[in-house]
């Protein structure tokens, strides 16, 4: 059985993990596609990576999870200021 955290049902078996990122979001969504997600190793670099004037922001985000489409999807947990 999973565990929820923020509202979200996390695997237990680590599929599904929280990580540092660099999101391409033009429109804040809380479900993010693959595509727009850029995995970091640490909270330094994705802030040092994100560039606010071209919509890519630093973020810990959940995921990946598979969508009942077939798609990868990533789920934000927070911004990083």
């Amino acid at each position: 059985m999973g565990v929820t955290i923020r509202g979200l049902l996390l695997d237990q078996g680590g599929v599904v993990q929280e990580r540092f990122a660099v999101v391409y979001a033009p429109k804040k969504k809380k479900r993010l596609p693959a595509s727009c997600v850029e995995l970091m190793d640490s909270e330094q670099a994705a802030l040092g990576a994100a560039i606010p004037e071209r919509n890519r922001y630093a973020a810990v985000v959940a995921g990946p999870s598979t969508s009942s489409e077939s798609q990868q999807l990533y789920y934000l947990v927070r911004w990083l200021e």
